[in-house]
């Protein structure tokens, strides 16, 4: 398992370098200036010591190798000293990535954002998944029950209506008509923890675009848990099982289920670096002031460095994950070694 993970790693990093040079090239090609936002009477040789002093008068080689060094190097330094609290090297002179619409470091905005998105993204994926597994066992061992009809509907629901429409829904059945909800999310709340006050503000503001997630997230990942128990439980070393007198239960809970958490774990990791990604349409639906939002805000403005910081954090994510989903695979099933 430990060389695995080493030549695993090491492989990593001439993926994320592919994957960093893609994402430098498409965005750098496209329109986009960070002296558009100031005002029109600023001279045009100001205008272009600016652009000398953000290094946009440099090669594309030597532009894309700069900004690879921070963040492959600047930018996990600067992650360190915050968790640690700690200065490695020359940490108040060191060079980060500076968003052009935010005049501040890129990565700083997207922490100050992360909370926001984590609170209902993160809530929501964990719910999902709590729902979703059961679910789909259940389903799968009683194919063709009133459960699997009934988990079948919802799936089906959740995975063909849009986000955008249950959460329009959602606030005018609960928000307008019943006012059970506010019809936005408060970012600007900070919860109180001795407060009981602030607390439940906190779990009404959630408990709508959790819950639209939820059942969006739950959809695929009940169907998808379903068909992998119904693959397993028709084997042969589930008549085996039986065979041999294990009752139904540890044939579900040892034999069935551990192999049929192969394919699910492989779409649960793919999706979580979606939470960090934030979710588009619903952030947008409940003016969450998440991750989501922080794309689509970088995006309008033309904040070159800030999409590229989001889009290769985001493919770290997706290759860490991917590393996890595959060292989980050999805990769940003893027939997959990797030494």
């Amino acid at each position: 398992m430990g060389r695995y993970l080493i030549r695993r790693l090491l492989l990593a990093i001439p993926t994320l370098l592919a994957i960093g040079f893609v994402i430098f090239a498409i965005l750098d090609l496209a329109p986009g200036d960070p002296t558009a936002n100031l005002p029109l009477n600023i001279p045009p040789e100001t205008r272009e010591q600016i652009r000398r002093a953000l290094g946009l008068d440099e090669p594309f080689l030597i532009r894309w190798l700069k900004w690879m060094q921070l963040m492959f190097i600047n930018e996990p330094l600067h992650v360190i000293e915050s968790m640690f609290n700690v200065c490695i090297g020359d940490c108040e002179n060191r060079v980060r990535v500076v968003s052009w619409a935010g005049r501040a470091p890129a990565l700083d905005i997207i922490w100050g954002r992360l909370p926001q998105t984590m609170w209902v993204l993160g809530t929501a994926f964990v719910i999902g998944i709590l729902i979703a597994i059961p679910t789909g066992i259940i389903s799968a061992y009683k194919q063709y029950s009133w459960f699997d009809n009934l988990g079948t509907f919802f799936s089906m629901v959740g995975f063909s209506v849009p986000t955008f429409f249950t959460g329009l829904v959602a606030i005018v059945i609960f928000a307008v008509n019943l006012r059970w909800f506010p019809s936005f999310y408060d970012t600007t709340h900070s919860v109180d923890w001795t407060s009981w006050e602030s607390i439940w503000k906190q779990i009404k503001q959630m408990i709508m675009p959790v819950a639209v997630l939820s059942l969006f997230n739950a959809a695929a990942l009940t169907r998808f848990t379903r068909a992998s128990v119904l693959d397993n439980l028709n084997e042969d070393y589930v008549r085996t099982a039986r065979a041999k007198g294990l009752g139904e239960r540890p044939v579900v809970t040892v034999h069935v289920l551990r192999n049929s958490m192969i394919p699910v774990i492989t779409l649960i990791a793919l999706q979580i670096p979606g939470i960090f990604a934030g979710a588009i349409i619903t952030e947008q639906i409940f003016r969450i002031n998440g991750m989501g939002a922080l794309l689509i805000t970088a995006i309008g403005q033309a904040d070159v460095p800030m999409v590229q910081t989001l889009t290769f954090m985001f493919a770290v994510l997706i290759v860490v994950f991917n590393l996890i989903a595959d060292v989980t695979y050999g805990l769940l099933d003893p027939r997959i070694r990797y030494d």
